[in-house]
């Protein structure tokens, strides 16, 4: 496996275009074209909030029923959530719209948006969009960068990525892009992401393993404990590699399996990383766990806790506020047994023993807490079970951001 340049125009036969259509901001593009040469077998996973906006609602019931998708249409700026049947007509129409220029089956498009709560669209500017798009449709890497900024909304820098496999005897490719900075929480966060794949697989297996892979992925990263109405996340595969069509859980079927996890675990990172106001990745690892549900539970409790979130902002081995934030997960361990690390470019530091301060230094310990991305290990010497989540630092510019946000 290789990683390769681009995003969800990387596999063959994806084509991405964008356009500004000036739905909320007046000077950038605000809407992106995924589209397939082919029919593509999808599978999505969405929301856990019970509030789910209606672009959740149609790309549920095209996932589940259509024969397949080809198109998926993104805004942002308005997330057309809490917005009724209205709402969830517009949709509908996004997909009559996509549907008439692109000549593909209505139920074949899928929709997603991103932005503030509450407002319809305009659906003037949406028509607009898709048809100044579809004659842009481009297959080159820049088309799929240009589509991976368009959808953007808080969101510092664009997110994509690519890898490379063979599968079957052929190279398959599996791409993919995403959007994330604020309202980020597990439990199928806070996010649009569209992996494509030109790999040939049947749509219950691929089902599986996105579904799967998020577990690990998606699901292990928070930046602010609020999980949106409007988290989805498609993979779309259009058998175009050429390999014999994986139907069943084999070696082929694993080694899908790793590309995806390679795409996806690094478009959760990106997220993580680029949290509104962040300065800092902050990573957990949980080792020596008794179980995974264990470790998942511990580390998540570490990478929500806003105590310590603060302390990564402040470069402050403030160790006592992991070990609390473990100690409330509802996890049973001993704490008396935890040995605790902060590990990054700058080099790796222990910080207890046994549930215990040892003595180390503090510039030390701040000069590794100073780095970009910063990691730490806290194993509970119980088992050989271990899991990984992922958030970022709390800042000032957090609360302006998220003050200003509808401004």
């Amino acid at each position: 496996m290789k990683r390769i340049e681009g995003g969800v125009t990387a596999a063959t036969g994806f084509q991405a275009s964008s356009a500004a259509a000036g739905i909320k901001y007046k000077d950038r593009m605000d809407m992106a074209m995924i589209y397939s040469e082919k029919p593509c077998h999808a599978a999505g996973t969405f929301t856990t909030n019970v509030v789910k906006a209606a672009p959740v609602k149609w790309d549920q019931e095209i996932v589940k029923n259509s024969a397949f998708a080809q198109a998926v249409v993104v805004n942002a700026g308005i997330a057309n959530a809490c917005t009724g049947a209205e709402g969830y007509g517009y949709c509908k129409e996004t997909a009559r719209a996509a549907s008439a220029v692109l000549d593909v089956p209505e139920d074949a498009v899928l929709v997603a948006s991103t932005g503030v709560i509450g407002m319809q669209l305009p659906m003037d500017r949406i028509k607009a969009g898709v048809e100044k798009m579809v004659p842009l449709l481009d297959g080159g890497l820049e088309s799929g960068t240009a589509a991976a900024k368009a959808i953007m909304t808080t969101d510092t820098r664009k997110k994509e990525v690519a890898v490379q496999a063979v599968i079957g005897g052929k190279t398959v490719t599996v791409g993919g892009m995403c959007k994330g900075s604020g309202m980020i929480h597990p439990n199928m966060c806070t996010m649009l992401a569209f992996v494509t794949t030109d790999l040939a697989i049947s749509k219950e297996l691929l089902q599986e393993a996105l579904s799967e892979d998020i577990k690990d992925t998606y699901n292990m990263i928070s930046v602010d404990g609020d999980t949106s109405t409007n988290d989805t996340v498609l993979l779309l595969a259009n058998g175009m590699a050429g390999n014999p069509e994986i139907t069943k859980k084999n070696e082929d079927y694993e080694t899908f399996c790793r590309a995806l996890n390679v795409v996806n675990e690094t478009l959760a990172k990106k997220m993580a990383g680029d949290g509104e106001g962040c300065t800092a990745l902050f990573e957990v690892k949980v080792v020596g766990a008794e179980s995974k549900e264990q470790a998942v539970t511990l580390s998540k409790s570490i990478i929500t806790s806003n105590l310590t979130k603060a302390a990564i902002f402040g470069h402050d081995a403030n160790w006592g506020r992991i070990l609390c934030a473990m100690g409330y997960s509802g996890a049973q361990f001993d704490p008396e047994k935890v040995d605790l690390f902060f590990e990054s470019a700058a080099g790796k530091l222990q910080i207890i023993e046994n549930g215990v301060a040892l003595p180390y230094s503090e510039e030390e310990a701040t000069k590794i807490l100073s780095e970009p991305e910063v990691t730490a290990i806290a194993d509970v010497k119980l088992g050989d079970a271990s899991a990984t989540a992922w958030g970022c630092d709390l800042t000032f510019d957090y609360v302006k951001i998220n003050a200003d946000y509808r401004s």
